[in-house]
């Protein structure tokens, strides 16, 4: 007999915790699940399961065997995916967070183009600033600004992040600008609250010396678009990226503050769950961020 017949009854046989379930769940009878377990045990020469009147319990070596089977019934499905998605057509629904800011922003004017182009993806979009478990909370793409550290996730790089420090003309209108970062600590310097060491501003130079700083000013918010619209009504400076100020950098709207300065730059990553094959709505998904948002 070859083994690997009665795997998927076996594993099922495991999940399900008894043979009556493993069979209502396989369309099979009692009977027929505990013949295929029998052939298998007598085709191993090792008895897996223990069995009672009340209880089913998997042998030391039938839990070892179950490791390597499940691992082995996962290989084969993910064969079967992987060759599938190649063919399929993108559909069904995808769940993704990324920051609030850069939805709204960036992602929201590519819809119609994505959906022109993949008609039967269904976008589910979670607009969140604070750190998501992806796999924990049951999503599948994730926008990520800044290094993944040690995180087990994969990655593509979308495009660099620099923040830069801007205030409203209005605000510099009134105070004696900075002429280095260490007048900052006089400043009205609005918080983002959702970064480490929220006070501390990391600045680098040209030459790529850093230098840090400790702000406060009269507002501290976990949004940074509230953090935008602050500085364009002139309550403050801030501490912001390019990608969301950019376009009042160059309206006028706001301005650089020393210039020269910069918080280190990171990197705005698409990312996944890691995993031997991606459905073909993730992959078709992703490569549309990089397409429209690379570098």
């Amino acid at each position: 007999m070859n083994s690997l017949d009665g795997l998927p009854v076996f594993v099922r046989t495991v999940r399900e915790g008894s043979f009556s379930a493993a069979a209502r769940a396989l369309d099979l009878t009692p009977s027929a699940v505990s013949k295929q377990i029998g052939r298998l045990e007598d085709s191993l020469a090792v008895r897996l399961f223990n069995r009672t009147t009340r209880r089913l319990s998997l042998t030391e070596e039938g839990a070892a065997f179950y490791e390597r089977a499940s691992r082995i019934l996962a290989d084969l499905d993910d064969a079967a995916a992987s060759i599938s998605s190649l063919r399929a057509v993108p559909r069904g629904r995808l769940r993704v967070t990324m920051p609030s800011g850069f939805g709204v922003i960036h992602l929201l004017p590519v819809l119609p183009a994505f959906y022109a182009r993949y008609p039967e993806v269904a976008l589910d979009i979670d607009l969140n600033d604070r750190f998501v478990d992806m796999v924990e909370e049951g999503f599948d793409v994730a926008l990520r600004i800044g290094d993944l550290g040690d995180s087990s996730l994969i990655g593509r790089r979308l495009a660099a992040n620099r923040r830069v420090l801007a205030a409203a003309p209005g605000y510099l209108d009134r105070v004696v600008p900075p002429q280095g970062p260490a007048d900052l600590a006089a400043h009205n310097c609005l918080v983002y609250t959702y970064r480490a060491q929220r006070h501390d501003w990391h600045l680098v130079d040209e030459a790529g010396a850093e230098t840090v700083v400790t702000v406060g000013g009269t507002l501290e918010t976990n949004n940074p678009m509230m953090l935008r619209g602050a500085a364009l009504a002139g309550i403050g400076m801030v501490l912001l990226p390019l990608w969301l100020i950019g376009p009042d950098l160059k309206a006028g709207r706001l301005r650089r503050v020393l210039p020269d300065y910069h918080w280190p730059d990171s990197a705005i990553q698409v990312v996944y769950p890691p995993g031997r094959h991606l459905s073909a709505r993730v992959r078709c998904f992703i490569d549309f961020l990089v397409e429209r948002f690379a570098d």
